[in-house]
């Protein structure tokens, strides 16, 4: 017989952690967290990681286990998964899964995927950027954002440029990612999906620009400020890549103002908050719900005592 996990998903800034709270007070669960920001200490502001008194009301697994100088793959992320699965399970409980890091979420239920499918609209826009801009200046971009792919490819190697640009704007994750990503799938488990997706997207929207102002008021400049202090940490570490901390570590370097930093924090969210719906939709058997409507924990809590 297999055994049960909850997996609670969706896009950023839809109240997955509130959520999750209150799932634990009406179950026997105990939560994981599935996502690749909430792993790296010192990144709690940027992250909107739960605070000290919510993580000691309801301890979440899988935060705070990495420093910001190392890095942390989706096979990294099943195994430590299963390991916590397996003890929540032993003493009686619940695996509750929450969180954002939708590549996580679809590696442990279905296994590492291959890479991603060609994206014509995407390669062709990159095509007429490569046009404008030469090759060299696309291989520019890919260190940007998969700086350990860009030092296997030479600047005018338009094939392979193309192509890691391509997996990482059509999926959000690095090419070095998905090469990284490997890990046993395990078949002793069954998954109850939640999913949350607010709607119209200008609500949404709404939220992640709230939440940002709240970052800021809070101290994220000054989170910032002794995250570049760190003896070895740069730009380039996969946790600086995380949405928010490229912005603001540029602003820090004087590329960017303030305001404009903002602003490209807020594109990149909603950037990613769209793919992470489209993952969400392309999910099977899974119960959607709008967190903000009324009645939502109730229907949820009726559709698990009806599946567990």
């Amino acid at each position: 017989m297999k055994r049960t996990a909850i997996l609670v998903m969706g896009p950023t800034a839809t109240g997955k952690t509130d959520l999750a709270i209150r799932l634990c007070e009406r179950f026997p669960c105990d939560v994981i967290s599935v996502d690749s920001a909430l792993v790296y200490r010192g990144m709690d502001i940027g992250t909107a990681k739960p605070d000290a008194e919510t993580l000691e009301r309801t301890p979440h697994r899988l935060i705070d286990i990495r420093d910001p100088e190392e890095s942390y793959s989706a096979g990294e992320f099943i195994r430590d998964a299963y390991h916590e699965m397996d003890d929540i399970l032993a003493a009686g409980r619940i695996p509750l899964l929450v969180g954002g890091t939708m590549m996580y979420f679809r590696a442990l239920t279905e296994g590492i995927a291959e890479l991603p499918a060609a994206d014509q609209q995407v390669r062709q826009t990159i095509d007429v950027e490569a046009d404008e801009a030469g090759w060299p200046a696309m291989h520019e971009q890919l260190q940007e954002v998969d700086p350990a792919i860009a030092a296997r490819i030479q600047p005018n190697d338009k094939q392979r440029i193309q192509r890691a640009l391509e997996v990482y704007r059509s999926s959000g994750t690095p090419l070095s990612e998905w090469q990284r990503a490997s890990a046993p799938q395990r078949d002793d488990f069954r998954y109850l999906k939640i999913g949350l997706n607010i709607e119209p997207r200008s609500l949404l929207h709404a939220r992640i620009a709230k939440r940002l102002e709240r970052m800021i008021a809070a101290g994220f400049i000054d989170e910032m400020r002794a995250l570049q202090q760190r003896p070895g940490l740069t730009a380039d570490h996969p946790s600086m890549r995380s949405v928010g901390y490229r912005q603001f570590w540029q602003y820090l370097d004087g590329d960017h103002s303030l305001d404009e930093a903002g602003d490209r924090a807020l594109f990149a969210t909603r950037q990613l908050a769209k793919r992470q719906i489209t993952w969400l939709r392309s999910e099977n058997e899974i119960f959607l719900v709008n967190p903000l409507e009324a009645g939502t924990i109730d229907a949820i809590s009726a559709f698990l005592a009806q599946s567990l």
